[in-house]
């Protein structure tokens, strides 16, 4: 049963009576627990609702098309609350926060509905057979798993929950139903790396074609570490090591199904000092959102942008100087783009910024972990032209702001300059730099 916090006016529920503060018990007698159920049986065509008023029940009936929304409104978008993390894991980045961030930060969630409805990974081990079989009847797919490991003690090791071993057997069974399954693989040295890594990529190769992608990323690791497990990030060589054993088995895995599946992050290439692959070595980009040929991706989308500047040029105002701030894992690649697009574009001047983190430490190179007193301290002495741009995953999802909450008004002030978030898209960025 969930609590219906609004209906929506003129909607299909308004006129069928149904008020703000009505439970929703049941849709064609399937009890409601959560947005999954809700979505699911709604689908019908001919539906009816049992719900209740002050104690009173009553029933709704509704035609209505399949994918047609009624109008109800809950008090959370999962019409449930979110389902925490059960697990310690030895590579948490949460638990390497300083004290004092914002209260969210700290939480974890390792939450299937969140998976289904926002792409997040979840580790298995708050999930029951039931929640596995409920997933498998909705055919929620894709599913996207934190696997980190397929051998059993030493996932209970890694993520220091007795089940995480044994949910592994969640995985065939949910490939032998046709639910695909997208995973990620948190390489931390010397646990899960060489051998166990050959190990896990082998017997997540066996659930293909269930098994859509898999993506290894380097663990992100803090400067606040104090009485946590001991961990290493990986040299430039070792970064070398590991692209080279991930691609040979990406190689085989392209000769017997016709897609590489297993990708190492941008990072690993960034820290190792090598090139990133070009486009087609990343296929459909099925693990962008990992940072897995992100930067390809730009590039190429900026190329292909370039084609068509003189449809932008008319609306460009020369001179313009404009400062871009970034992570250190892009800032090359910035740089080369803002080359390309200065030597085609008489007037324009960009100045790349390398921005170091300095409130997680050194080693943490990604832009959407840079805190607005990072940018502000780093850049008050700088020329910045016109106007100051930066990635907009350095805000969070609602883009107003940084993760120490400066707000891109306050980072504005102090810098006395204009600032503007930019997408993480060739042809935006292009239009950013031009100031159009």
């Amino acid at each position: 049963m969930v609590k219906i916090l609004a209906v929506l006016p003129n909607s299909i529920a308004a006129h069928a009576g149904i008020r703000g503060g009505d439970t929703l018990v049941s849709v064609n007698q399937n009890e409601i627990r959560d947005v999954l159920d809700y979505r699911f049986y709604l689908t019908d065509t001919n539906v009816s609702l049992s719900l209740l008023r002050q104690d009173e029940r009553y029933t709704v009936h509704l035609n209505k098309g399949e994918y047609d929304d009624i109008g109800l409104e809950f008090e959370t978008p999962l019409m449930d609350k979110k389902h925490s993390c059960t697990n310690r894991c030895v590579f948490c980045f949460i638990d390497q926060l300083p004290p004092g961030m914002r209260e969210t930060l700290y939480f974890k969630d390792d939450d299937d509905r969140l998976s289904f409805l926002h792409g997040n990974y979840v580790t298995l081990t708050n999930l029951k057979e039931a929640d596995i079989d409920r997933i498998i009847k909705m055919h929620i797919s894709p599913v996207n798993i934190s696997v980190h490991t397929t051998n059993p003690e030493l996932r209970v090791k890694m993520m220091k929950n007795k089940h995480a071993g044994e949910v592994l057997s969640y995985l065939p069974k949910l490939a032998s139903a046709g639910i695909a399954l997208c995973t990620q693989i948190v390489l931390c040295k010397g646990l899960n790396d060489r051998t166990e890594l050959d190990r896990t990529m082998r017997e997540l190769a066996l659930l293909y074609p269930a098994l859509r992608s898999c993506s290894i990323v380097p663990v992100g690791l803090t400067k606040y570490r104090e009485k946590l497990f001991p961990l290493e990030g990986f040299s430039p060589k070792e970064c070398e090591d590991v692209i080279r054993q991930v691609n040979a088995f990406g190689d085989e895995c392209l000769r017997k199904h016709g897609t590489r599946l297993f990708y190492c992050s941008d990072e690993f290439y960034v820290r190792a000092g090598l090139p990133l692959p070009d486009e087609d070595f990343y296929e459909d980009y099925s693990q962008i959102e990992n940072g897995v040929g992100m930067l390809t991706s730009l590039e190429s989308e900026f190329d292909f942008e370039l084609e068509y500047l003189d449809e932008l040029l008319p609306r460009f105002k020369a001179p313009r100087t404009v400062s871009v701030a970034t992570g250190a894992a892009a800032y090359e690649h910035i740089c080369k783009l803002a080359e390309k697009l200065c030597a085609k574009v008489p007037g324009l001047t960009v100045h790349v910024y390398r921005i170091e983190n300095r409130f997680f430490g050194e080693s943490v190179t990604v832009a959407g972990l840079l805190t607005g007193k990072d940018v502000s301290e780093q850049l008050l002495d700088k020329e910045l032209g016109d106007e100051l741009l930066f990635p907009s995953v350095m805000l969070r999802a609602d883009g107003d702001v940084f993760l120490d909450d400066m707000t891109p008004e306050q980072l504005s002030e102090r810098l006395g300059v204009p600032v503007r978030a930019s997408e993480s898209d060739g042809a935006k960025l292009i239009q950013a730099f031009l100031g159009i």
